[in-house]
């Protein structure tokens, strides 16, 4: 499944480096002022967040947007979260329906391994479109980056 999930996002990245290098980092207002670049930085922020914080105990610092300026920079960011998937999985493998505990804003959690990497996946999904959207309103056509091309 994360395999598809890479191919689809490396789909975008392909276009996103056939897009100028001002179009990444673009506010849109319709966008809360949010930057394609800005996205996909918080895409990999929420698989920090669920799987390697909340689900592996582990707690980390979110990565900076501004730190991200290229494409090759966004490369790198998701190569980080390929790893933290990878581990994810290893730890919970035959274990998907186990419940991690754990506090969010003083709030108990319990959630499973495979509602975590679900929700990851999902929400990437979701802010993907969003991506092209923006792609759109800048002016430029935006390629297939489904799961089935």
């Amino acid at each position: 499944m994360y395999q598809l999930v890479q191919s689809s996002r490396a789909a975008l990245l392909r276009y996103c480096e056939t897009l100028p290098p001002a179009a990444l980092l673009q506010p849109l207002p319709s966008f809360n002022d949010s930057s394609m670049r800005d996205l996909m930085v918080h895409i990999a922020n929420a698989y920090r967040h669920w799987l390697e914080n909340f689900g592996l105990h582990q707690e980390r610092p979110y990565f900076d947007p501004e730190a991200c300026q290229t494409v090759e920079d966004l490369r790198a960011l998701f190569m980080t979260s390929d790893q933290l998937v990878d581990e994810f999985m290893q730890t919970y493998e035959g274990r998907w329906s186990d419940v991690v505990i754990n506090t969010i804003r003083g709030k108990r959690l319990e959630i499973t391994p495979l509602t975590l990497f679900t929700h990851v996946i999902t929400h990437e999904f979701h802010h993907k479109g969003q991506i092209l959207s923006m792609s759109r309103q800048l002016g430029y056509t935006p390629v297939d980056t489904d799961v089935i091309r």
